[in-house]
């Protein structure tokens, strides 16, 4: 009598990324295979084999047809892990399999498993790209620092019309304005104009420091012109 028990094979992957999994290939008796009269009946149903795909903490179970590729199988899985083809390797018996390796070549059956792994420069990549946006966040908190203190003072010098008008008025009458009022205002926006510049930033924080610089050097045109009509008030008459 034929024994039909099911027979497994336990295989230690190896590769540069020293992966501490097993993967275990269980070979059935039973796999889907139909035959003549499986498909008059069915139709043109298409035989497939389940894979077990063990990647990082998750296992997924995906059916292909037994004439796959490994690539068709990288297919389903990005959808699953969020993995793009390049960024996968798929191993099966301790070996990497080429995208264009058929899975019947490669002597996988139903039931198989596959170990997946990302690549390691995606990883790299991955990392840097979230070192450099908490970069980015850290240096758009810096210019807002200094855009809320700017604020105060642009509210003070643009927004509040006594202030800049007390100011002009005096300039034009050809009142001596005290030259420390434009002193503070001038030194406070250098100040800021600093901070800005020290500011490391790329991408969208460096673009909002741009628009701030602008602005604070604006303010420092309004006061530089009523420092300078303020030293000759003959000439604003």
């Amino acid at each position: 009598m034929t024994n039909s028990s099911s027979s497994s094979r336990v295989i230690e992957i190896e590769d540069g990324n020293n992966p501490e999994e097993e993967i275990d290939c269980e070979v059935t008796p039973d796999v889907q295979k139909r035959g003549a009269d499986d498909n008059e009946e069915d139709g043109d149903v298409v035989p497939t084999i389940k894979l077990i795909v063990s990647y990082a903490t998750s296992k997924h179970e995906i059916s292909v047809p037994p004439q796959a590729t490994f690539g068709d199988v990288k297919k389903l899985l990005a959808n699953v892990t969020g993995l793009e083809l390049n960024e996968q390797r798929l191993f099966f018996r301790g070996k990497e399999k080429q995208d264009e390796e058929g899975l019947h070549t490669a002597g996988l059956k139903d039931k198989c498993k596959l170990l997946l792994l990302e690549d390691q420069e995606s990883k790299e990549r991955k990392l840097e790209a979230v070192r450099m946006n908490e970069k980015m966040l850290e240096a758009c908190e810096e210019v807002v620092k200094v855009r809320s203190e700017v604020d105060s003072l642009a509210e003070k010098v643009q927004t509040q019309p006594h202030y800049l008008a007390v100011l002009e008025a005096a300039v034009h009458s050809g009142d001596k304005v005290p030259d420390k009022e434009f002193v503070v205002l001038g030194e406070f926006l250098m100040r800021q104009l600093l901070k800005l510049d020290g500011i490391k930033a790329e991408g969208e924080a460096k673009a909002q420091r741009r628009l701030e610089v602008r602005r604070v050097q604006s303010l420092v045109d309004t006061v530089d012109n009523l420092k300078a009509q303020n030293a000759n008030p003959i000439s604003n008459i």
